[in-house]
């Protein structure tokens, strides 16, 4: 069975992101991409940043995933983007069928 799962991109903001993430679904890496702000508290550098972002939740293929990392490290405005993936345990025939169709080549 093929596995699906989320995808999480943080970035700057969400116009960016909005853009990137429509080329990963015109692109076929994902069949869906969710983009909502954020508040992110996190330490850089030595210092703990408050700061307002966005997150994009994709739907993927495991097999669609470094394509999506590469790119993101390859377009990312940040030095060391957060990216990552998280199994999907469960979910409906219907919408995991759904999300490996939109993903296939066409």
């Amino acid at each position: 069975m093929t596995s699906v799962c989320a995808v999480l991109i943080t970035a700057p903001d969400a116009e960016w992101l909005t853009s990137f993430v429509r080329g990963l679904v015109s692109d076929r890496l994902c069949a869906v991409a969710h983009v909502s702000p954020i508040q992110s508290i996190y330490r850089w550098n030595g210092e703990v940043h408050d700061t307002s972002e966005a997150l994009a939740t994709l739907r993927t293929v495991k097999d669609r995933v470094p394509e999506i990392i590469a790119r993101t490290r390859s377009e990312h405005p940040y030095e060391v983007p957060s990216i990552i993936a998280i199994p999907i345990y469960d979910a409906t025939d219907a919408y995991r069928a759904w999300i490996i169709e939109q993903v296939s080549p066409e």
